[in-house]
């Protein structure tokens, strides 16, 4: 056999045994590496992550988790411990957000508060706490570039009836948004699901969010759907969605059961994004979850998982 033969059939098994690779690893099998993004591969939506999900893909550096993540397509982030970070690390962020050009999604505005009675309350003591950790946030958010704040109303009131808790945190709310409001922010109300993650709480579902923002009619106070917490609480995500669509503000996801990536529960992700943006969103959708493998394996799955479920 001669030379040019040989070649051929060498060339033949190398090109034969590449796409068998590719046909049983798939996408999430090819090297992401920082600084070298897939040719092609962005998202239609604005898909936020959070600093921890790209810890073995782009380091422990939070500079360079973010620096991997725009070069993997993401354009958005966020980050639920940015107000317990320091002012330098903040700055840190802010700044290199922007020589990115991404987004940042919600910060959590009353962390540390939000876990006990207090919007439901209608105690001096409780308003004050709420008011004191609203005006810190405004500080922080205008430092990172922050629009959206995300609000949790606390624990439920056991000694009150409940429209009395409803009447003391629309009002306590009202106030709310006389500080933030100036300052163009929106503080996005969370309800949370009781049968799993969060029993007690106040806010659970989107009906309750959707009555409460309507009363207050104001542009600083919408609702953050999460839509995890809304398939325990509810279902029927499409038609609650359609019900509250004019006072949300912003999405977030995770699959149920387990609360990891999109593919990993009964959640039709890829039905509910495409929704989205057919009805017009183009606001983020954080990414609020953990990741069902571990280690680089399971951030690239979880990159894949995410470029399976959008609408591109």
């Amino acid at each position: 056999m001669n030379r040019a033969a040989v070649n051929r059939r060498h060339f033949l098994h190398s090109t034969i045994g590449a796409v068998a690779a590719w046909r049983t690893l798939g996408p999430a099998a090819q090297p992401l590496v920082a600084g070298e993004p897939p040719a092609g591969r962005t998202f239609a939506m604005n898909f936020a992550p959070h600093f921890g999900m790209f810890r073995h893909l782009g380091g422990r550096d939070l500079i360079s988790q973010l620096e991997f993540a725009a070069d993997q397509g993401f354009d958005a982030w966020e980050d639920n411990e940015m107000k317990m970070r320091p002012v330098e690390t903040q700055k840190r962020i802010a700044e290199t957000m922007t020589r990115l050009n991404m987004k940042m999604g919600v910060i959590s505005a009353l962390r540390g508060v939000w876990n006990d009675i207090n919007f439901a309350a209608g105690t001096d003591a409780a308003r004050k706490a709420v008011l004191t950790a609203m005006t810190e946030t405004v500080d922080v958010a205008k430092r990172v570039n922050g629009k959206f704040l995300t609000v949790v109303l606390g624990l439920e009131n056991p000694k009150v009836p409940f429209g009395y808790q409803t009447a003391s945190c629309i009002e306590l709310l009202k106030q709310c948004c006389d500080l933030v409001e100036p300052h163009g922010l929106v503080m996005v109300l969370e309800p949370l699901n009781r049968k799993k993650n969060h029993p007690g709480i106040f806010l659970s579902g989107s009906p309750q969010a959707y009555m409460i923002c309507s009363a207050i009619n104001r542009p600083s106070c919408k609702i953050l759907f999460d839509i995890y917490h809304q398939q325990i609480t509810e279902g029927n995500l499409i038609a609650n969605i359609g019900h509250c669509w004019e006072e949300i503000a912003y999405f977030q996801s995770g699959d149920n059961p387990g609360r990891k990536e999109p593919g990993t529960g009964e959640i039709n992700y890829q039905n509910i994004f495409r929704h989205l943006r057919d009805k017009g969103y183009r606001g983020i959708v954080g990414m609020e979850h953990g990741i069902s493998r571990r280690g680089a394996e399971g951030e690239r799955a979880l990159i894949d998982a995410y470029h399976q479920v959008d609408p591109a």
